[in-house]
């Protein structure tokens, strides 16, 4: 693992030397375009409307358009000065617990490391934190964007997640056709509720997958092995006009799945339970 980003971590007068690792991948398939007559990749080239040329990275610069066709340049040097001691600093200013922070803030995850001499100072703010029970509230500038960020321990390291500025997370006031104190009979609650209660399980990440990269993985393979690809047609959902009504259906086949699920249980064979219990 590559680290992209290197500093120190701040709080106090304490300074722990860190190194910071991006915490996730994203496993999505990635498709280029061909080109269909001959399947050729298309390129995708920087190219001056101006000249009519290619332009060749140095002779590239970032611009700020402060008006239409206007724009003022900056270089590197300037992007640096912007940033002055933050750039390589992750300055811890509050501890909160973080069930006080909305998920919506959160953006991308890391994972921090010691670099150096850090080892000491970063176990002990980890088994501080740990011991508190909160979270660090911190800035961090990483390449050209500062962003607030969250400091927290996360099995046996310290994680780090970026967090959006509150003037960039949209008003829900600007939100059409968001329904007021719709007035709702209580036996739609009741059967809402008891819908919620039966779905309710504890949080276990693993049993999601990502069904529709692995039916694509299905049909990429058999096109290789030159198979006919069968499309299977999308399962028609049932109609159910009366909200009461809908919400009935859905306990009952909750419980029915449910019930399912017990029976194959208890169908096992004694040896059967033996082998999935270890014994």
């Amino acid at each position: 693992m590559r680290a992209m980003w290197k500093g120190s971590l701040s709080f106090g007068l304490v300074n722990i030397p860190v190194r910071l690792f991006a915490a996730t991948e994203s496993k999505g398939l990635k498709f280029r375009y061909l080109h269909l007559p001959c399947h050729a990749p298309v390129e995708y080239r920087k190219t001056c409307p101006v000249c009519g040329k290619e332009a060749p990275w140095e002779e590239l610069a970032r611009g700020f358009e402060y008006q239409k066709g206007s724009f003022v340049i900056l270089d590197e040097e300037e992007f640096k000065s912007a940033a002055g001691e933050s750039e390589h600093l992750i300055e811890i200013q509050d501890f909160v617990r973080i069930e006080e922070i909305d998920p919506v803030y959160f953006q991308n995850s890391y994972y921090l490391s010691p670099d150096g001499a850090g080892g000491k100072p970063y176990a002990l703010l980890r088994k501080a934190m740990s011991e508190a029970g909160k979270v660090a509230v911190a800035n961090i500038t990483i390449r050209t964007k500062e962003t607030p960020a969250v400091v927290r321990v996360y099995q046996d390291i310290l994680a780090l997640s970026t967090m959006y500025f509150p003037d960039e997370v949209r008003n829900t006031r600007e939100l059409p056709d968001i329904p007021g104190e719709e007035k709702i009979r209580e036996r739609e609650l009741e059967m809402a509720r008891d819908l919620i209660e039966n779905l309710a399980v504890p949080f276990d990440l693993e049993k999601y997958h990502d069904t529709y990269r692995e039916k694509l993985l299905e049909i990429i393979d058999a096109k290789i092995k030159g198979k006919k690809v069968a499309v299977a047609p999308s399962p028609e959902r049932e109609k159910v006009v009366d909200l009461l009504e809908a919400l009935q259906a859905s306990v009952e086949k909750v419980r029915e799945k449910k019930g399912k699920g017990k029976a194959s249980q208890a169908k096992k064979s004694p040896k059967e339970k033996l082998t999935t219990s270890g014994r």
